[in-house]
């Protein structure tokens, strides 16, 4: 389980470094795309895909064409929701966004629903309902934070749903990670270039270092799964609940988040909820 723990701590790594971005004076545009360019390296070194397989002509282009285009844009909605809404509340609507793929698969997929599911389903999106309801009458001269968890939520979905598409088509994983990175590379650069940002040395190791958390987060989970083979569920439901956990412990002890009675139910309901959703 060493693995899930080490996954499960890179993942909130991410939020915090995108936490401390104003106090470490980085660009939050730049270091998601020098991430891309440490996560495409890790990817091609570590995971090491064929050659061979980066020119497959069977390759599914618009679900990794898709890919590319969502993975920077969801990061920076990630980055706003953690800025706006908290670490707390963001990772549990990233981990939440789990009843996304499970929805497509009920709906799209012909994949029969069991009652545990369904009640899962249900308790999660009343636990994400919670979690972006606002805190009080004041915040409504704020800019409304519950639309940040809510395009992590709908984004990291939507990117599971697209992997689970080309994981279908028969693409290996190491393939598909190398050719989705290299494409949000692009993206995420020409993002910052059209804001016409100057590219400085900070940011730039801020992003290299984001990107060796978010490689780890995979390589870890990765890792998680090859040591328990035959406990796939155990290793999902541990990773996605030990986000979630720790991700609260660090919001509230070292950022004093305050979630109020809404928010702290919304993340009891959302570890019930991911834990019937894996177990089911």
């Amino acid at each position: 389980m060493i693995h899930v723990v080490l996954a499960a701590l890179c993942s909130v790594l991410v939020s915090v470094l995108l936490k401390l971005a104003p106090r470490l004076r980085f660009g939050v545009g730049q270091a998601v795309a020098w991430n891309y360019v440490a996560t495409t390296a890790l990817t091609l070194l570590i995971l090491q895909p064929p050659p061979a397989s980066l020119r497959d002509p069977a390759l599914p282009w618009p679900a990794l064409i898709a890919l590319g285009v969502l993975l920077p844009t969801i990061f920076l909605a990630l980055a706003a929701s953690v800025r706006h809404a908290g670490i707390v509340r963001s990772d549990a609507a990233m981990r939440l966004s789990l009843l996304i793929p499970l929805l497509a698969a009920f709906t799209l997929f012909g994949e029969a629903p069991s009652p545990m599911k369904l009640a899962g389903c249900a308790l999660g999106l009343v636990a994400l309902g919670c979690m972006i309801a606002r805190r009080s009458a004041a915040a409504s001269a704020a800019p409304p934070l519950w639309r940040y968890p809510l395009l992590v939520f709908l984004g990291f979905g939507v990117i599971d749903v697209l992997f689970k598409r080309v994981a279908a088509a028969g693409v290996a994983l190491g393939t598909a990670l190398a050719v989705t990175f290299a494409l949000a590379l692009l993206v995420a650069f020409l993002i910052e270039l059209m804001r016409r940002q100057p590219f400085n040395a900070r940011s730039a190791g801020a992003g290299l270092l984001l990107g060796l958390c978010n490689f780890g987060n995979i390589l870890f989970y990765l890792r998680a799964h090859r040591a328990l083979p035959d406990s796939p569920s155990l290793v999902f439901a541990s990773m996605n609940l030990g986000v979630v956990a720790l991700g609260a412990l660090v919001g509230v002890l070292a950022f004093r988040e305050r979630l109020g009675r809404a928010g702290s139910l919304g993340v009891a309901l959302a570890l019930v909820a991911i834990l019937m959703l894996t177990r089911a």
